[in-house]
């Protein structure tokens, strides 16, 4: 018996969703007495047992470059072996992309119940119910899982990443890799940016930019902030930026610490997108507009005003001044 937390690697690097879920599953083994162990595919290029930190005891890895690219199907498999030798009764995941194309095909392998989402941890006072987002982060839902082991998979950004002095044993792990059915011809990656699912902030500019030509102030204000640059669907659709910039329900969704919306009047559609960042901040010139209901804080301004100055502040306070 042991929780088992799938470690998500892009390029040899751990991304950050990975952390939280260390931690969460580590606290989810914590409640049932038991040990927590991560599972890793492919090749990374990270001190792995540093990872230990983040309250895993050992790390299974499956360092075959065949998982270098995720084969949904593959990973699945390769994931459903290493629970069964490990005895797992508890399979962590985060909600991402990756988690969203395996979770699900891991619960069917095993006869699992998956939960799908969860932001908090499990309550086991009386079975096994987990706090889980529905209708687009507008409601929660507490479900209970009967299943003898059970998968879970974490809201990046709902649960607060906690290091330790620990360290973990690396195991080489042998199990079948099966071929992959989709074979990778080309890969064309933006470079030079933060990747919108991981950072930390992200910028967001609307139509209310009034045209590509005036993104100048809102690169700026990311650049002092190191955030990555997003948009709404219409500017997307508009080609005043690229699409993969597109955060919506029908585009990116992201889960930053901090959310900042430029000109956008908050369609559902886009709330339903961003609403798990942790704060959102608006500008907007119209008092009417339904993103204010949403935001953490909101200005109520010209955005060709408001976003200089705000710009100018901060280097000003990076300055020292």
């Amino acid at each position: 018996m042991s929780v088992l937390i799938f470690i998500d690697q892009s390029e040899g690097h751990v991304k950050k969703s990975s952390l939280e879920a260390l931690t969460y599953g580590a606290d989810v083994a914590k409640q049932l007495g038991t040990t927590a162990e991560g599972i890793v595919l492919g090749t990374v290029t990270e001190d792995l047992t540093a990872l230990g930190k983040y309250g895993v005891s050992k790390i299974h890895q499956v360092s075959n470059a065949a998982l270098n690219n995720v084969d949904a199907q593959v990973y699945a498999s390769v994931i459903s072996e290493a629970a069964t030798a490990s005895g797992a009764t508890v399979i962590v995941f985060s909600h991402n992309q990756t988690g969203k194309a395996v979770a699900a095909r891991v619960a069917a392998k095993l006869k699992a119940g998956l939960v799908a989402g969860a932001c908090a941890l499990p309550n086991t006072s009386n079975g096994f119910s987990v706090k889980k987002t529905v209708f687009s982060g507008k409601a929660y839902a507490h479900v209970n899982i009967l299943s003898a082991v059970k998968v879970i998979s974490l809201n990046p950004n709902s649960y607060k990443t906690v290091a330790t002095e620990g360290t973990a044993v690396v195991e080489a792990l042998a199990v079948t890799v099966n071929e992959p059915k989709v074979k990778i011809t080309a890969v064309n990656k933006i470079t030079g940016e933060v990747p919108l699912t991981e950072a930390d902030i992200v910028v967001s500019g609307g139509r209310g930019l009034k045209g590509p030509e005036h993104w100048g102030i809102l690169l700026d204000l990311a650049k002092e902030l190191g955030a990555a640059t997003a948009c709404s669907r219409p500017v997307g659709d508009a080609h005043w930026r690229p699409h993969h910039e597109h955060v919506g329900q029908t585009g990116v969704q992201v889960a930053p610490n901090l959310y900042i919306a430029i000109g956008i009047s908050g369609a559902i559609q886009h709330l339903a997108g961003v609403n798990r960042s942790k704060v959102i901040v608006v500008i907007n010139k119209d008092p009417e507009a339904p993103f204010f209901k949403a935001a953490d804080y909101g200005i109520v301004g010209d955005a060709f005003e408001v976003v200089p100055q705000l710009t100018a502040a901060i280097q000003k306070m990076k300055a020292g001044a």
